[in-house]
C-alpha cells in the first residue's frame, strides 16, 4: 500500500543536487514508487547487548594521513586524515571518511560528525567538498581554493559517507546496498567506536552530531544509539552533547503539508491547485493518496517550472553558463565529481583501494530506490532526546522548497514544548542574520537567504550558526 508520503519523502530528498531540477518530472516517476515497507516510528535499539564489529586500529591513523590533496593551496595549517573504517569483516563492508583537525588550537575544539541526507548521498562531495569543509573545487575540476568559512576554524570536522554504498564506501556483499535506517545508525555506531580506537586523543572530546536533510533521520536515532550503548561499562564512552539538524526531514505529515504552504506562501503556485490539494490530499499515518489528491499535485510540479528546488532563486547549472548565486557555483557539484574521480586525487586520500566499480558519484540511485525501513516519523526519537539534557537544535535556510522552513515549523508543533525565548532577530554585521525561538530543550533558528546546503549560500551566516551552537549561546540579537 502507498502512503500519503510516497512522493514527497522522495521529492524532499531527491537523489542528488545537479541530477534534480524539474519538480514534475520527478513528481511524475515518484507517483509510482511503493513505500509499503515504511513503519510509524522507528523501533529502539536495545544497544546495551548491541554486538558491533570492533578490532585493533594500531599505526591506521598514521597511514591515514593526508600529506597534500592535488591541487591544494598551500597555506593550510592543519591536518586532514582520510581512510577506511571496517564495520563488518564478515561482509567486508567498510565506510569512508575524511577528518579534518581544526585550524586553531585543535587539542582544545570539540569533535563533530557531519552527515548528509539522501538517503544515500556523500558527507564528502556535499558536506566537505561544497559547504563546510576547508576547500572548494575550481571549475576547473583539479584545484582547490580555500573556503574562508569553512567550520574547521571552530571546531575538528569528521564526515563520513554512510551507508555502505555511498561515495567511497563499499561491501563485498552486494545485498547490503539494499538497507535502511536502522543498519545505517548501527553501522555509523560502530565506525564511531573503531575511529575512536583510531584517534583516541579524542575519546573525551565534546562530541556533536550535525547534518542536513534525512540526516533528521539519520541523527535522533544514532543519538540514541550512542546513549544506550553508552549504560554498557565495556564498552567506549561517547561524549555527546548536543545535535543539530539543519532543513530536517523527520516527519511525514509535516514535511507533506509545509512544502505545498511554502510553495503557495512563496507563489510559486496558483490558489485553485494549492486548495485542490489542502481539499483532497491526507498525509496523515497510513492514508491513501486519492486520484484526484495525485492530479493535484502533479499538477503543482508543473506550475512551478523548471527551478532549483534546494534554493526557489538560485540560477541552474547548464552546460552553457555558471552564473552564480551569492557567490556560489550552481555547478560546483560537476567539479565535485570531476575532482574526485582523478586517480591521484583518490590515491592522496587512501581511496578506492579495491578499484570499486563505476566512478565517484554523490550520491547513490540503488541505495536511494532500495531503501528498506524508513519510519513515518522520528518525532518521539526527538522528544525523548529532549529529556536527556543534550542541546538539540533544528535549523532551515529560509529559501529551500526541497525540506522548507514551514515543515519544520509544523513538525515543532507537534511537539507540544513551551517558549522559553520568543521569536526574534539574530544579527550579523548590522543586519538580520535569520530568526530564533528558543524552546523547551529545543532551539529552532533560520538562516536568511539560505537554500538547503546553507553553507554553501551563505557561508558566513553558516559559521555564525555553527558557533552559536557549539558555544551552547543562542545567536545575537545585537
Amino acid at each position: 500500500m502507498k502512503t500519503a508520503s510516497v512522493f514527497f519523502i522522495q521529492l524532499s530528498l531527491l537523489i542528488c543536487a545537479q541530477c534534480v531540477t524539474n519538480r514534475h518530472d520527478l513528481i511524475t516517476k515518484l507517483l509510482e514508487v511503493e513505500s509499503s515497507k515504511k513503519t510509524y516510528v522507528s523501533e529502539e535499539l536495545i544497544a546495551e547487548n548491541l554486538l558491533v564489529h570492533t578490532s585493533s586500529q594500531s599505526g591506521l591513523k598514521k597511514a591515514d594521513k593526508i600529506l597534500r590533496l592535488p591541487g591544494q593551496p598551500r597555506k593550510s595549517n592543519f591536518n586532514q586524515y582520510s581512510g577506511y573504517v571496517t564495520v563488518d569483516p564478515h561482509h567486508g563492508r567498510a565506510l569512508f571518511y575524511y577528518f579534518v583537525e581544526s585550524q586553531y588550537k585543535s587539542s582544545d575544539k570539540p569533535l563533530v560528525l557531519w552527515l548528509n541526507g539522501g538517503p544515500g548521498c556523500s558527507s564528502i562531495g556535499g558536506g566537505a567538498m561544497m559547504e563546510l569543509g576547508p576547500f572548494r573545487v575550481n571549475k576547473d575540476g583539479k584545484t582547490l581554493s580555500s573556503n574562508d568559512y569553512s567550520w574547521n576554524k571552530v571546531a575538528n570536522i569528521l564526515f563520513l559517507e554512510s551507508p555502505a554504498g555511498v561515495g567511497f564506501s563499499y561491501s563485498n556483499k552486494s545485498s547490503d546496498y539494499v538497507t535502511g535506517d536502522t543498519k545505517t545508525a548501527i553501522d555509523s555506531y560502530t565506525f564511531l567506536l573503531n575511529w575512536l580506537e583510531r584517534f583516541p586523543e579524542y575519546k573525551t572530546r565534546d562530541f556533536y552530531l550535525v547534518g542536513e536533510s534525512y540526516a533528521g533521520h539519520y541523527i535522533p536515532q544514532l543519538a540514541e544509539l550512542i546513549l544506550k550503548s553508552n549504560k554498557n561499562t565495556k564498552r567506549t564512552f561517547i561524549n555527546l552533547k548536543g545535535i543539530a539538524i539543519g532543513n530536517a526531514y523527520i516527519d511525514d505529515e509535516t514535511q507533506n503539508k509545509g512544502t505545498h504552504d511554502f510553495l503557495w506562501f512563496r507563489s510559486l503556485i496558483p490558489d485553485d491547485i494549492h486548495d485542490g490539494i489542502v481539499a483532497n490530499c491526507d498525509y496523515s499515518w497510513n492514508s491513501t493518496l486519492s486520484d484526484t489528491c495525485k492530479s493535484y499535485v502533479n499538477k503543482e510540479g508543473i506550475a512551478q517550472g523548471n527551478i532549483y528546488v534546494y534554493d526557489i532563486y538560485a540560477s541552474l547549472c547548464s552546460n552553457q553558463t555558471s552564473s552564480q548565486t551569492y557567490g556560489f557555483d550552481p555547478c560546483t557539484d560537476n567539479y565535485i565529481q570531476d575532482y574526485l574521480n582523478i586517480p591521484e586525487v583518490q590515491k592522496s586520500l587512501h581511496a578506492n583501494l579495491t578499484g570499486l566499480p563505476g566512478i565517484w558519484q554523490d550520491c547513490n540511485e540503488y541505495v536511494f530506490e532500495n531503501w528498506q525501513d524508513q519510519p513515518f516519523t522520528v518525532l518521539p526519537n526527538i522528544k525523548r532526546l529532549m529529556g536527556t539534557g543534550l542541546r538539540i537544535w533544528l535549523y532551515s535556510g529560509d529559501v529551500d522548497s526541497s525540506v522548507a522552513v514551514t515543515t519544520t515549523k509544523y513538525a515543532i508543533k507537534k511537539l507540544n514544548t513551551k517558549v522559553k525565548t520568543p521569536w526574534y532577530p539574530w544579527n550579523m554585521n548590522g543586519e538580520v542574520g535569520g530568526y530564533v525561538v528558543g524552546y523547551e530543550n529545543l532551539t529552532f533558528v533560520t538562516i536568511r537567504g539560505a537554500g538547503h546546503f546553507i553553507p554553501s549560500y551563505q557561508p558566513a551566516r553558516g559559521l555564525a550558526l555553527i558557533s552559536s551552537f557549539l558555544s551552547g549561546k543562542l545567536p545575537p540579537s545585537e
